[in-house]
This record gives C-alpha cells, structure tokens and sequence, in this order.
C-alpha cells in the first residue's frame, strides 16, 4: 500500500479500489486527501495517515511544499511538518462530528474541498496578479520627441511606480523609475496599443508603451488609472495571500500607506514584515489578521508611522520598543491575547485612539493615565469583573467607556466623589444588578442593555439619553432634573409606575415603556409639550388620560393592552399624530375627529387589529383623509361601507382579514394607490375589483367562500402575488389560468380529484403555511412540508431563514429532506442522525454556503423508540433563529434554542475565547447575530453549524406544532400565538393570522408561519406490521417516488418527498396538468429477495395479540386498464362507495384483513365470494391512460416460484409504492381481482355501470386460457374455505 519514497502514503489517482477501501477500513486514522493543482482541475487522490506530514506527502508526490485554503478564503503554504489528514479531522471535529468512522467517510468526500482544500501548487489569479504587480516586455520610447528610438525593455507596474529597466540588465540595478501619483497616463492615437506614461515631477519624463494585444493595452491602462487617481501614494495589498512584498515594491520609496490585512506575512524574511522598515516615508500601516504571533520589532523603527493597526495576529505582548514610535497617533491592538501593557507606551504623547477590545484584560490598564490623548477607553469583550470609578477618576482625559461584553458584576464608587470627566458609558451584555452612577456629573449617554439590572441609579445634570432595556428594573432614580434629556428606553423591564422624576424632562422627545407592567399613565407625560414617540405597548394600561391641550405627538404606539377606548380628544388634540398603533387591545370605539372645526388630521398609518370594533365605527375612518395604511383584521366587522372606503383615496395598504366580511365592497376600484389588499379568513364569496388597480402588487384572498373569478381583459402590472388558497369551492378554468400564468406568484389549493379523498390516507396532523415579504422586496424565507415523509406514517417539517439571501435558504429547502432520509438509514439514533443531516448539509452547499448562509430548523414526526410502546415522538433541530413552540393542553413549549449572541451567553463566550470582533450592533465580524447557522464557512470557528436538537413523546395532549423564523416571534411571544390560534380547525387559516397579527404589531421584515396541527390518539394508531422488505439488487430499499414537475424546485423525488413550498409557482405548469392525472408506478422486487420476520411494534393502545388473533391488514394493489377520459359515461348511475374515479384512472378501495398471524401458510385469495366471506376485502385499482396496458400476465413459472416462496415461515407480504403492504399471492391474482371488481354492485365493490367496452378490462386473448385456469382454481380453493369455515372476533 505504500509507494517508494513515502513512509506511509499512497497517492492514486483514479477512484479508490478495493485494496484502497480495505486499507482505510483497518484503521479509523487512516484517510484520504484531495491534492489540486493551479488549475484547480481533477484533484489527484493521497492515501495517507493522521500521522502523515506534509513534507512526506512532498516526497511521495514529487512537489516542493502543499498549500491549504479554508473556507474559500485565502491560501497558505503549509509547514514541512503540518499533517494535512489530521487537519481535516480536526475540521470536521469542530464542525459536531464526533464518530471516528464517520469523520473517516466526511472526510473521503470531495465536496468537502469547498470547506477545507490541498494545493499542490499555488494558484492565483489574474486579477491577484494585477493588483500586485504587472510586468512584461514590450517596446518602450523615452521621450515626446520622434527622434527617441523604439527599445525592447522590461516594464514593470508595482505599488506606485512604473520601473524600465534593459532586458539584459534588469537586475543589475540600471532601472528607471517613474512614480505615478498624481502623473497622467494617456492612450497615443498614432499607435496601436500604446500608452504614454508620466509623472507629476518636474522634469520627469515620459516614457511610451506598446503593448502586444488590446487585453495587455486595458490591463495596464486599467491598473495605472487606479495609481495615478490617488492623492497619496497608498498601496492596497490586502487579502492577496502574500507571504512577502514583492520585491519590486521598495522601490516605491515615496509609499505612506501599505494595507496588508489578512495575509500570511512572515515576520523574519527579508520581504516580509522585518523589511517593511525599507519604507521611511510610511505614514499608515495594517498588518491586521495575518497570524504574526508576536509583536515584530522592526516594526518600531519606522518612526514616521502616525497609524499602526497590529489587530486580530494572537500577540500576547507588547515590546517596549514601541515607544519608539513616538509620532503614533492610532494604535490598534483588538483581537489578540494581551494581558497587560508596557508602562514604556505612555511615552507616546501623541497617541489618541488605542484599541484593546477582546483581549484578555482583568483590569484596566494603568497606562492609560500616562496617555493624556486619549479620550476613549476602549475595552470590549475582556474579562474585567470589578469596575472601580476611583480609578477612572485618575483619568481625567478619558470621557468615553466602553467596557461592554466583559464580565462585570460589580461597579463601586463613592456617590459622594464627583467625576466630572465622563461623558459616554457603556456596560451592555454584562452581569450587573445594581448600578450607581450618580457620581458621574457629567455623563451624556449611558448604555446599559441586557444585563440584570433591578436598580439603576443617574445624574441627571447633563443626562441626554439613556439606553436601558432588557433588564428587570423596578426603580430608576435620576438626582437632579434631567432638563437635557431627549430619548429614555426603559423597555422590557418590570416597572409598575413611571417614574416621577420623567415629567421634569421638558426636552424628552422619544420614550419607549412598552413591556413592563404599568397600569396606568401619569397625563403630565401624555400631555408633554416635547414628546414626540411615546411606545406603550405590552403593558397593563385599561385607559390613557384625556387631552386638555394640543401635543406635538407624532408616534403613538399602545398595543398589547387592556384599553377598550382611546381619548375622545385624541384626534383633536394631537394634530401632528402620524402613526398610531392600537393593536391588540378590546377597543370597541374609536374617538371622533369632528366638533365642529374643520380640522385636517394627519394620520397615516393606523393600526387596529384584534380588537372588538364593529361596523359603525368605520365612519369615523374617512375623516382621515390621509391614511395610507390600514390595518383592522381579526375584528367584527360585517360590512365595509363602499361610500366610506371611496373616500380614503389616499390608502396604499388595506388589511380587513379575519372578520365576517361577505364583499370587498367595489369603490375598491377607485383606490388609484392601493398596493396590498389583504382580506383572507373572511366570508367572502365575490371577487373584488381590483384588477383595474395600477399599482396593486399583492392581494390575499385566501381562506374565503370565493367560487369564481371574472375573467379580466387584462392583469394588473404591478400584480405580483395572488393569493387564493383555502377556497374549497373555487375553480379555475384553462383560461384564467393561462391569463394568472403571467402572476410571479400566484397560489391556489392542489384540487383533489372528484373523490379522491376517499382512498387518501387518513393522517394524524395537517399544515399550513403562510409567508409574507413585508417592505422588502424579496422573501428570504422558505419553508419544508412533508405530511407524508419517507414510507411510513412519518412527517417533517422545516423553515429556513436566509435574512438578506434567498438562495441557501431555497438550496437547504431541496436537500434537507433527502439528506435527513439518507442519514436515517445509517443511524436509529435520533440525535445522531438530526446532527448528520445538519452537518452533511453544511457540506453539501458547497460554494453557495462559503459566503452565505441560513437559520435551519426541522421538525421530525417518527415512531418513538421501542421503550415508549411505538407512539409517535417528535425530534426538533435547529440553528440560528428559527423556532418550534409545542402546544400542549393549552401551554406553549419552545422546543428550539435561539443562537445568537444576545440569547446565547455559551456561545458568546466561546466567540470571545476565539478572538472574534462583535460589533457595536452584535454581529460577528459585522457580517451575522447568529452563532450558529448552515453556511457562512468562512465565519469558521466562530461560527458553527452544530444543532440544538430535543426530542419529545408527543401524546393526546399535543394539539399544535408551530415553526416561525425570527420576525415572528419577536413581535408574537408561543403564548400570544398559541392563544390566538388554538381555536382555529384550518391550519392555513392559524398560520395566515399570525403574519398577520406579527405585521399589525409592527413586523415589517420577512414573516413565515408554518402550523401543524396534531391529532394523536386512537385515530393515530402507530402499529407496524412485523415484516420488512429486503433491500433489492442494488442494494437499496424501494422507495416511492413523488412526480414532479421538471421546473419546480422541490426536494429530489428519490426520498419520497412531497413538499409544500413557499416560493413561486409557475401557473403554465399548473394548467398544463389539469384534466390528467399521474401516479408513480415502481416495479416489483423480485421474490427472490423475499421479506425478513421483525418484532411488532404495537403503540399503547393496541397491544401484541397473542397468535390464535387476526388483525386486519389495510393494503392496496395497483393495475392499469384501458377506460374512458373521465371514467363514468353520461348515462352512468352515480358513483358507488368505495369506488374512486378521476379522470384517467379508477382507485377501488380495498380492506385486506383477517390475516393470522405468526401462520405458516397462508390461503389463496382469488374470488371476491371469497373475500366477502373472509370478512370484506378492499382492493384499490388504478389505471394510467398509457401506462401498463399490454403487459402480459405473470407466466406459470412465476405464479409456482411465488407459491413456493409463499410456503415459508410467517406471512409474507409486499409493499408497494404508497407504503402499503399487501400478501404476496393477491399481487400474483391481480387480474382476476380486476375482471371482476366492475362487476360488482353491492358491498365494497359499489361501480357503476361500465357499458363502453373500452372501459372494461381486456383480456389479451393469448393470456385468455391461463386466466380461465386460475379462475378455475379460485373457486376450488373457495370451495374448501366455505367446508372448513371459522368464525373470527374480527371487528369488521
């Protein structure tokens, strides 16, 4: 196995053999890494070890050195003794792998090189190269003059200067340099591809290029027009993998700024970071995140340096040397490792801004008295515990704190010390319970969200604003009148009154209360002649005080409470009232604008959803002449007066849904801005009149009693999204299809064929599903529905949330489904295989997911395991925001855990521990909130794609199942959600109310609601049969496919699945399949492989019966025939109970039971006297127009190998497409169930009368004597039955 040259590595270059694959398996360490060229073409395949170096990997492959790239990202030579298997291992242990063998097959996949990849060669790009360095030679005339001879030179364009130099002795040193800045290059017309080159110098010349092709001629004009646009000679290196300058860059001497961000710069080679000193006019410097490890020394002798960023390289220490640069200005040191600083930095007089955010500090440095230019302090994501203010007091230069994310518990000061030099305070993300700060005379802002603080105490002298929300505050003390103060968020915090010091604030304009529980209102606040947005919402307000006096007011927002009115004088009053939002509340009156007075209200968005308004208050509405949104779903309105609809021209946005409405009442039409018309969940039975509307883009009739649509001349423009789900009674013909055809998105019910409900399973949940985009102009959500996962009575459910992307959410959509069934059939283990399938989907999105990236969630409704009695038990996963609540008796369980660095402290800490950036707004490195998320692999370590998974029994207790993305739940909490849906039967209908209910709360991002409801009990038996198909030849269970159209995105039919999606449906598709039918026929697995005997599964209710019972066995057969287009003629009776017809095919319900168990032979079944007798059998016949119609019958070699096979142990069965289970004699006996089920009148076999003799079965007259023998032999065996008849205490 192992080639000459190498210790333990073999290198093969074609698929792995046998002998490779036997290898691999001997050992878990051993594996095999992919080797790529420069031209990233067929990789080369290296059998090696974890032990395995990459200087070995060299010996064995005849190369130099191997290069790594992670993520996408940057490549990066690898040391001799680096050992590239173990690095993979490692890789894939931190993404959640755990199992040796099954991080030795991620490992052997080569979509993993999208993650982690091996070069044997360095590739770069042309791009790259340009921005480094261009060169060539080309013929070159110094000079304007036509006297200057044409010269064959070496041109070469690096950093800021043009270098010539003589082919013969360009490194010699004879070289002619150009510098660029602020120099002209201009094309010259009397020659083809040349460019005349100068500089801005004096007497400088000019130098005249001719280049050999047009792409040379742009190239170098492109490159030379970035350099001579700039106003300071400023290279940009960055991100270009670099482990040294080019050399042709020193030659630059007049160079004063070098960004060489995150590259691999190596500290001690000449052209690395120790030569950077070359550069004695450089002014700006950022060696940020390129690994130095320590502080370069020679860094400190460029003492012109007036900016040095050294961020995110792991320094553990800071030279003394650094004082040196005693011109430094700014100084970052964010990212690293350090713990202390030299007392030698505050010779640097002029520093002004040092950054030591996310280190490891425990205190503050003393330094910082010394650096009496610096004002601001900035500490974020230490480890400071114990914040003293005495120390700041020695301070006195320093105005701005910023010490969030550390670890502080503590702040101790003496209130009777004043300190007067603090203007800006920042303690967010930390421990606190009690701060005091009145000591701070002149703070300005202070901030101090989401730590537990009960007690907050200020100065209010020179207070302006404060930040306080997301504590558990039951008191803010402000000493002195905070006259200065403009904004105040107190929100979710448990104040019980406001705060009496609040009405001395003659300057507040902005004050956020909302979620706390104040009862009441104090009317000085309400009636503030300064306040502009008063946030009220979530509260435990029955009233508001009443308005003696005008208010500037302009925002008002009050929902979530318990106001059954608002203030008479409200509208009156509040004159400048743009916005105001009531949802939520029990109002059942709206206050008057008129008294008299013209008076013109500015009010344009209004929002009243759940409440309890009726029809006699929508009058009032039109004295709002300028309201262009409108929200009052979910109240009880029974009528929309369309003489007062006429007068709110202005409307943009009208959401009625969820009242007893029976008519969009038709002045709609003359609504020339409405945009969005939401009215589902009503009675609406007659389509209203928009599509003269210019700008309509959405309507939602949805969840109505529509049953027809007016066929328009013409469609909308701008329509966009059509939305007619949940009509039961609503049929669109070939015409308006084809006209809804060009609607981007239009959704309309799956009809059932006319009575195919009948021979549909009957399962125990339902789902149903709404999104909306909001005021973005794309949806980024999707979501996953499979009621009927995989073969069995299992479902999964899934919402993918991309926030600004919408393709990995749609990838992860299509894949998921198939993934999860893949890694089912190698683990049992619920937890094992919900982490495989998030981990091998993070793989699986190969460069989509190297960028982008996705909140996941799924849901899982399988058996439970052996020891909870085979009842169905739910298993949830999930990364990023996505949530499942669990409603059960009536109380909301949240079975997802939010990851993101506000909800989770762990994974905070661990981002902090790896030097990750959090920025002001909580986003790793800026880009994402979430800490873990499918996707974004170039965020790696920081953030990961591991799940949160939770697994529960689900019982009769468990009424609904609901999966939201963030929007969702950050404006409906489960318990809101569960209460406002649990009564709803319609799932559609549950799930449209909470989009609607989280947009009239004031959601304007992406909304999506998906709602399961549950139905376990006795309907929801969960007893399996006990036998199990052998796999078939090739290896792999049958399993039923789903057809699909070739254009839809669904997930791959290889798994079973048949979604529900939430993107656009093509309506051209819809109407191609309308008035034909398609069912997935599967071939047979062949009897030869026969079934294997398993232990029952029995669920609670339905114990093991011992072997003398008989259990009923539901199955189904499936044969085609020729029939008629529509299955009945005009002269036929109508249709009998069990009989299914639909168009091209006729399904006959069939109920195969009375079956012993545990029984060694089982008795033929060929006449339906004989089934009758038996009990009643139900046999499910289906016919394809052109599918199966001339095969033959089985031969009479087959029906012996089928009785011999039959002759075995136990009951042997066949399972057919549908998940079925059917003995194996009645799929050999087919034809004669079929001659004769038309036939029949009575009983299960009820059809109606066939007289088209095409719509009879036809008997191929070579087959005609083989069916007459086997009909033969099913009366014989009928005949025996009848004389040894038992009785069986089968319910029927």
């Amino acid at each position: 196995m192992k080639r000459s040259g190498s210790k333990n590595c073999l290198s093969q270059r074609s698929c792995l053999g046998s002998r490779e694959r036997e290898w691999l398996r001997e050992d878990p360490g051993r594996g095999c890494v992919y080797l790529y060229g420069a031209d990233q073409g067929c990789p080369d395949v290296v059998l090696c070890t974890v032990d395995t170096s990459a200087s070995e990997i060299c010996a064995s492959e005849g190369r130099d050195c191997l290069y790594v790239q992670l993520n996408g990202d940057l490549i990066r030579k690898l040391d001799p003794q680096e050992r590239p298997l173990r690095m993979i291992y490692t890789y894939l242990a931190d993404l959640g792998f755990h199992d040796a063998v099954r991080i030795q097959d991620e490992a052997a996949h080569s979509d993993l090189s999208c993650m982690i990849r091996f070069y044997s060669e360095k590739p770069t790009s042309l791009e790259q190269l340009d921005r480094i360095l261009l060169s060539g030679v080309f013929n070159v005339r110094k000079g304007k003059t036509q006297l200057h001879k044409w010269a064959e030179r070496l041109v070469v364009l690096c950093g800021t200067s043009l270098i010539v130099s003589s082919v013969k002795e360009c490194q010699t040193g004879k070289m002619h340099i150009l510098p660029l800045v602020g120099g002209k290059v201009e094309e010259v017309k009397r020659r083809p591809y040349c460019l005349a080159f100068s500089s801005a110098e004096a007497q400088a010349p000019t130098y005249h290029v001719s280049f050999d092709s047009p792409s040379e001629y742009l190239r170098w004009h492109r490159q030379a027009t970035k350099v001579m646009s700039q106003r300071l000679s400023t290279v940009d290196l960055s991100c270009q993998s670099l482990e040294e300058v080019p050399e042709h860059l020193f030659y630059s001497q007049d160079l004063t700024s070098l960004n060489l961000r995150h590259n691999f710069m190596q500290a001690k080679s000449p052209g690395g970071v120790s030569g950077l000193c070359r550069f004695s006019q450089l002014r700006v410097l950022n060696l940020s995140q390129n690994r130095l490890g320590e502080f370069p020394i020679e860094i400190c002798d460029i003492t012109a340096l007036t900016e040095l960023n050294m961020s995110c390289n792991g320094l553990t220490e800071v030279p003394a040397e650094i004082c040196h640069l005693v011109n430094l200005q700014n100084l970052n040191l964010e990212g690293n490792s350090l713990k202390s600083l030299p007392e030698d930095l505050g010779c640097l007089q002029q520093l002004s801004s040092l950054g030591l955010s996310f280190n490891d500090f425990s205190d503050i440095p003393t330094v910082y008295e010394k650096l009496v230019c610096v004002e601001k302090l900035c500490m974020a994501g230490n480890s400071v515990e114990t914040l003293s203010l005495h120390s700041l007091k020695n301070m006195p230069h320093v105005k701005h704190i910023d010490l969030r994310m550390n670890l502080l518990n503590q702040v101790v000061g003496n209130s009777l010390e004043a300190i007067n030099h603090i203007t800006y305070f920042d303690v967010r993300d930390n421990a606190l319970t009690e701060l005091d700060l009145s000591c701070l005379g002149s703070l300005e802002q202070i901030r101090c969200e989401r730590n537990q603080l009960r007690v907050l105490t200020l100065c209010g002298f020179s207070l302006r604003t404060i930040y306080a929300s997301s504590n558990c505050l039951t008191a803010v003390s402000v000493f002195l009148a905070p006259a200065l103060l403009t904004l105040l968020d107190l929100s979710r915090n448990c104040l019980t009154a406001v705060p009496e010091w609040l009405c001395e604030a003659k300057k507040l304009e902005v004050l956020d209360l909302s979620w706390n529980l104040l009862p009441e209102l104090p009317s000085r606040v309400m009636s503030s002649q300064s306040l502009r947005k008063l946030l009220l919402g979530h509260n435990q307000l029955k009233s508001l005080p009443s308005l003696v006096e005008n208010i500037p007011l302009d925002t008002l927002d009050v929902q979530h409470n318990l106001l059954s009115h608002l203030p008479e004088s409200l509208f009156l009053m509040a004159l400048n009232l743009r916005f105001l939002n009531a949802s939520g509340n029990v109002l059942e009156s709206l206050p008057s604008l008129s008294n008299g007075e013209d008076v013109v209200s500015r009010l344009q968005v209004l929002y009243l959803t759940n409440n309890r308004l009726t029809d006699q208050y929508v009058p009032l509405l039109t004295t709002h002449s300028n309201l262009r949104v409108l929200h009052m779903a979910y109240n009880q309105l029974d009528t929309f007066p369309a003489s007062k609809l006429h007068k709110l021209e202005m409307l943009e946005e009208l959401d009625l849904s969820g009242n007893r409405l029976k008519s969009i009442p038709s002045t709609v039409s003359h609504l020339k801005r409405l945009h969005t018309l939401l009215a589902h969940s009503n009675c609406i039975s007659v389509f209203p009149e928009i599509f003269n509307l210019p700008h309509i883009q959405l309507v939602d009739l949805s969840c109505n009693n529509l049953m027809e649509i007016p066929i328009p001349e013409t469609l909308p423009p701008a329509l966009h999204d059509l939305d007619l789900k949940g009509n039961s009674e609503l049929v669109l013909n070939h015409q308006l299809l084809d006209i809804f055809s060009h609607v981007p998105i239009l959704k309309i019910d799956n009809k059932p064929f006319p009575n195919a409900d009948m021979a549909a399973p009957t399962l125990p949940w339902a789902h149903g599903l709404a999104e909306m985009s909001g005021q973005r102009n794309k949806l980024c959500v999707s979501s996953l529905a499979v009621a009927d996962f995989a073969e069995g009575l299992e479902a999964l459910y899934g919402m993918f949330d991309g926030d600004r992307n919408e393709e990995v959410p749609r990838l992860l959509q299509c894949t998921m489904g198939d993934v999860l069934l893949e890694e089912m059939q190698q683990s049992s283990c619920d937890r094992t295989f919900m982490c495989h399938t998030f981990l091998v989907s993070h793989r699986m999105m190969g460069m989509a997911g190297q960028k982008l990236g996705s909140s996941a969630l799924l849901c899982y409704i399988g058996h439970g395991v052996p020891d909870n009695n085979g009842s169905f038990s739910l298993t949830v996963a999930n990364v990023g925001t996505c949530k499942a609540v669990l409603c059960r008796n009536g109380q909301a369980l949240s079975l997802s855990k939010v990851f993101s660095l506000e909800h989770c402290l762990e994974d905070m800490l661990r981002i902090k521990e790896q030097k990750a950036i959090i920025t002001e707004d909580n986003k790793v490195n800026g880009v994402t909130c979430c800490t873990r998320m499918l996707g974004c692999t170039y965020l790696h370590p920081w953030v990961l794609p591991k799940p949160h998974i939770v697994t529960v029994p689900l019982t009769i207790q468990d009424e609904l199942l609901i999966l939201g993305n963030k929007a969702l739940w950050e404006y409906v909490l489960p318990a809101e959600a569960v209460k406002a849906i649990r009564h709803l039967a319609d799932p559609l209908a549950a799930a449209k109310k909470l989009c609607t209910l989280a947009q009239s709360y004031g959601c304007q991002d992406n909304i999506a609601a998906l709602v399961v409801c549950l139905n376990i009990g006795e309907d929801a038996c969960t007893c399996e049969m006990h036998t199990l198909s052998l796999p078939n030849a090739a290896g792999a269970s049958s399993v039923a496919a789903t057809k699909e159209s070739p254009d839809s995105a669904t997930p791959s039919s290889s798994s079973g699945i048949a979604s529900e999606f939430s993107s656009e449906m093509s309506v051209s598709e819809v109407s191609s399949e309308v008035g034909s039918t398609a069912s997935d026929e599967h071939a047979m697995a062949g009897l030869d492989f026969g079934v294997i005997p398993r232990t029952d599964r029995r669920c609670s209710l339905h114990p093991i019966p011992s072997a003398s019972t008989f259990q009923r066995q539901p199955s189904c057969a499936t044969f085609s025939s020729n029939q008629s287009d529509n299955g009945l003629d005009s002269d036929d009776d109508l249709q009998g109970e069990g009989i299914i017809t639909n168009g091209s095919r006729v399904e006959v319900e069939v109920d195969i039971h009375c079956s012993r168990q545990h029984t060694p032979e089982v008795p033929a079944i060929s006449t339906f006297h004989a089934l009758e007798d038996d009990g009643g059998i139900s046999v499910q016949v289906l016919q394809e127009n052109s599918q199966n119609y001339n095969q033959p019958a089985a031969s009479s070699q087959e029906k012996d190998n089928a009785t011999t096979a039959c002759s075995g142990p136990g009951v042997f069965m066949k399972k057919h497409s549908n998940g079925s289970v059917v003995p194996l004699e009645e799929i050999l006996n087919l034809i004669e169930v079929a001659s004769v089920a038309p036939k029949r009148k009575t009983g299960y076999f009820c059809a109606p009368s066939q007289v088209d003799p095409d719509d009879q079965l036809v008997v191929p007259p070579h087959l005609q004597h083989e069916v007459n023998e086997q009909l033969c032999d099913a009366e014989q065996v009928l005949q025996d039955r009848t004389a040894g008849h038992e009785e069986f205490d089968t319910a029927l």
